[in-house]
């Protein structure tokens, strides 16, 4: 896994990205990124984690998100077989027509409320779920009017719940960015040490209290929560590619055999032995 600012890189000759079915299921994504983000996912439990907002979501789910609210991946955690649909629009997204082309007025508050993060009703995901996975079928000019005219059902639903009562604040400046960039890399080359909270907040030119409510107030997590949920994702990987447990625990960075059983289950919802028999026996 890359902790990192999400870069954005729009198909060929297109205003946006359209990504399916991304297997990222047993990656910890918490990311951020400058375009809006439209999320369905199909035949999934999980968890919606969006900004400061946590909740779960049964068997489907249709978020909108607004411009550079930090969220985790919809699929992490999922075991079933399930669907994904991602939208990535560019910020520049129609220039400036949605505030002078009267069809488009409530498009445009859409893309306003998005700034709280916005979660869809069943009714919704019903009606849209077919239309977005079929997005890939199209020529990008007829991608182009599908996705507009998905927005305009979204925004005359009647089945809108706002994740947050006030817009998130787009926290991340240029020289958050980079801040961010230089944390991230640091837990990428050296997890598999010990990291001391010290470190990373000399790093950051920040003293270790700053440091520690600057990075919760970025991520919703503390440090060290999200340094362990870095160092189970690539136990699961070392798992996954047949290690033992004990080769796994210390390869990934922990001290402790049995602080990194507690770490597993909590952050999984099972202990390391059963996720690699569920492997082993699915395969």
């Amino acid at each position: 896994m890359k902790l990192r600012l999400e870069e954005f890189t729009p198909d060929s000759d297109s205003s946006f990205r359209l990504i399916i079915n991304p297997r990222l299921n047993d990656v910890f994504y918490w990311h951020f990124h400058p375009e809006f983000e439209l999320v369905y996912i199909e035949n999934a439990n999980g968890t919606r984690h969006v900004g400061e907002h946590i909740s779960r979501f049964e068997g489907s789910d249709l978020v909108f998100i607004g411009s550079y609210i930090p969220h985790l991946n919809f699929d992490y955690g999922v075991k079933t077989e399930c669907e994904k649909v991602v939208v990535q629009i560019r910020q520049d997204f129609l220039g400036n027509a949605f505030a002078n082309i009267p069809e488009l007025a409530a498009v445009f508050r859409l893309f306003e409320q998005s700034k709280h993060g916005i979660a869809f009703g069943k009714e919704t995901k019903i009606k849209l779920g077919e239309r977005l996975k079929k997005l890939k079928d199209l020529g990008h000019f007829e991608q182009f009017l599908e996705i507009l005219s998905i927005f305009q059902v979204l925004a005359q639903s009647n089945e809108i719940t706002l994740l947050h009562p006030k817009p998130v604040e787009n926290q991340h400046n240029k020289k958050e960015q980079e801040r961010l960039k230089r944390i991230y890399n640091f837990i990428d080359q050296n997890y598999q040490q010990k990291i001391e909270v010290e470190e990373v907040a000399n790093l950051s030119n920040l003293s270790k209290s700053a440091f520690c409510r600057y990075f919760k107030k970025i991520t919703r997590l503390t440090f060290i929560e999200f340094l362990n949920h870095y160092r189970i994702n690539q136990a699961q990987k070392l798992l996954l590619l047949d290690k033992n447990v004990t080769e796994a625990c210390f390869e990934s960075g922990f001290e402790s055999l049995s602080y990194f059983n507690r770490t597993f289950k909590r952050v999984t919802g099972e202990n390391p032995l059963s996720f690699k028999k569920k492997f082993l026996s699915e395969k």
